[in-house]
């Protein structure tokens, strides 16, 4: 429903209209002429908030992150703590695929930022120090960014589980028709029952035995 004219327009109303708008039209259906229309005000209200497109892109970013992250990294459990705040962003990236393109777009924006240091709070207590914590900090954050748009991309393209199955079963088969290499076959042969959310934390759960291995005294 629209606001009524006399409401308060706030950056937060703005982020919101911007979400419900790339949620439902796309990054090719963000305007700000869009956004004023969805908030009925006029454009020098949504000026005197943000700069224009890449702006209402990158605070809605940082909204819908900011959201799910709230309180993961506070977690006694520092290992927890790091799953449960990969999980959250792979989450966000599923329910809102225009995310994992923009998250992609500036590693200097807002959202990004605040996934950096959410992850990095964990990891330092994990015991990491020096240069092994940003190094283990890059290498998570790209590899959970990369997983959830990837997963995305594959999720639109089967949008239920039928459809799905149907995906995988057909990209196996096309894996195993192109290479008779057998990691190929192996890897076809469990493409088609496998578990995105699974897969992913199998895969978060690599990055966090590195982080122990890189705290031990004879880590060379």
């Amino acid at each position: 429903m629209s606001p009524r004219r006399g409401d308060a327009l706030s950056r937060d109303r703005i982020v919101d209209a911007t979400v419900q708008l790339l949620d439902a039209e796309g990054e090719a259906g963000l305007t700000v002429r869009a956004v004023t229309a969805r908030l009925a005000t006029g454009r020098g209200a949504i000026y005197h908030h943000v700069s224009g497109k890449d702006d209402l892109l990158a605070a809605a970013a940082d909204g819908v992150v900011g959201r799910a992250l709230t309180g993961l990294a506070d977690d006694d459990d520092a290992e927890r703590a790091v799953r449960a705040v990969a999980l959250a962003i792979f989450e966000a990236i599923d329910a809102h695929p225009w995310l994992g393109a923009q998250l992609a777009r500036d590693p200097a924006q807002p959202a990004v930022l605040r996934i950096w240091k959410t992850v990095g709070g964990p990891l330092r207590r994990l015991g990491l120090t020096g240069t092994a914590l940003p190094n283990t900090g890059s290498a998570l954050v790209n590899y959970v960014l990369g997983a959830a748009a990837q997963h995305a991309a594959g999720a639109r393209r089967a949008p239920d589980e039928a459809a799905r199955r149907a995906y995988l079963e057909d990209l196996a088969t096309r894996w195993a028709q192109h290479d008779d290499d057998p990691i190929v076959r192996e890897t076809a042969a469990v493409l088609r029952d496998h578990d995105d959310r699974q897969q992913f934390l199998a895969g978060v759960d690599i990055f966090l035995a590195g982080a122990r291995a890189l705290t031990r005294p004879d880590r060379s």
